[in-house]
């Protein structure tokens, strides 16, 4: 990824919050030179810099037959920038751009499709996201038609190597502009937009804020 240092974000817990917020991810492996790309739910841990996803495919997935070499994409909010709202350009050097967060993990996976693992896994993904909207499904070990249903995916382990965060949230702008473009950000009907708007006074609070 494209990573200039004025929007390098060295801070894990940014990563945890983008996890957080969206945990369906984009996972990407190579065989044969020829990539396979699937996109999932993933249950994400960190224990100081050791970072951990898990997830499974439906078994018929090509890459359930992958281990190896991955990579893992999680997308944060995203948003258009209008060149009009810079508050220091002249018409004529104004030009749009996007404003985005995203973090992209390379590492390891491990693959398993042993029935106790599968279960713990469905049941830890069910009790996230039943949580979120207001159900309360788990996944019943002592169902013999659930239990059946385990045969059909094969779970993965990704144990993460190397991190790129990347949040371009207008650091190679000065803090007018910035406040400008965040208030702009903010007005807009998109969920997406309000997100990055708040990324973009987050850090434009820090200490080390620079105009």
């Amino acid at each position: 990824m494209y990573l200039p240092r004025a929007f390098n974000e060295a801070d894990l817990a940014a990563l945890d919050r983008l996890a957080a917020a969206d945990d369906f991810a984009t996972l990407i492996t190579v065989r044969d030179g020829a990539p396979e790309v699937s996109h999932l739910p993933l249950l994400y841990s960190r224990d100081g810099e050791r970072v951990e996803l898990r997830g499974h495919w439906a078994r018929p997935n090509p890459q359930a037959r992958h281990a190896g070499p991955a990579l893992a994409i999680l997308h944060g909010p995203h948003a258009y920038v209008s060149p009009g709202w810079y508050l220091d350009k002249e018409p004529a050097a104004r030009v749009p751009t996007w404003n985005y967060a995203v973090a992209h993990l390379h590492g390891r996976l491990d693959t398993f499709d042993d029935e106790a693992s599968l279960a713990a896994l469905v049941d830890a993904l069910s009790v996230r996201h039943e949580a979120r909207v207001g159900g309360d499904w788990r996944f019943d070990s002592e169902r013999d038609d659930l239990r059946r249903q385990l045969r059909g995916i094969v779970g993965f382990r990704f144990q993460v190597e190397r991190i790129e965060l990347k949040f371009k949230l207008s650091q190679n702008h000065p803090l007018g502009n910035r406040d400008s473009v965040a208030a702009q950000l903010q007005a807009q009907p998109r969920e997406h937009s309000r997100a990055v708007a708040a990324l973009m006074r987050e850090r434009m609070a820090a200490p080390d804020a620079q105009d």
